[in-house]
């Protein structure tokens, strides 16, 4: 059983990691990447769809994106989506194709990036001690049954020490990466 909930946490923690990684990968650069776009939600065929499930993405240029959607139609759509998700990015369309220019970042732009990826860190950090709680409570409550020892318990809080410690490494390895690229002039 205990090794059950730290195997369980691992996995939540791992998961946790992966999303942190995803949403700094949000964050813009002043390179064109179709990451900032493909999760906004498209309002097409009736439906909230996913961009990347419409369209395709391209960088033509070091600092331009061209979104072309499968179904020209969606064109409209997917632009209005782009405008909604407030990227700072002013979309252009031809018809077929949606242009995104990114624009170069000023160095007080960069500093709120690097604020809001130092944010986002901090918010992972708290939802893994938030997974580092609900562990402990379980362990507390395989304790209170019985089954197993004070020691066997207090060598799984002490996993669960290490397990938090490894994936707050991981994650401020990932804003300091982060960081760097965006303070890279």
């Amino acid at each position: 059983m205990i090794q059950l909930v730290i195997e369980e946490t691992s996995e939540k923690m791992d998961d946790v990691v992966a999303h942190a990684r995803r949403e700094f990968s949000t964050v813009r650069t002043g390179r064109a990447s179709s990451s900032m776009v493909e999760k906004l939600t498209v309002e097409a065929y009736g439906v909230e769809m996913r961009m990347q499930e419409l369209a395709t993405f391209s960088v033509p240029e070091p600092r331009q994106l061209l979104i072309t959607p499968h179904d020209p139609a969606n064109v409209p759509a997917v632009e209005r989506a782009v405008v909604n998700a407030d990227l700072g990015l002013a979309p252009s369309n031809d018809g077929r194709t949606i242009r995104l220019s990114f624009p170069e970042l000023t160095e007080e732009r960069r500093r709120d990036m690097v604020r809001m990826i130092n944010r986002m860190a901090e918010e992972a950090k708290n939802h893994l001690r938030g997974l580092r709680r609900h562990a402990r409570k379980d362990l507390d409550d395989i304790e209170s049954e019985g089954h197993v020892s004070e020691d066997d318990i207090r060598y799984a809080g002490s996993q669960l020490d290490e397990l938090i410690h490894a994936h707050e490494a991981l994650i401020d390895e990932s804003r300091a990466a982060k960081e760097d690229e965006l303070l890279e002039v």
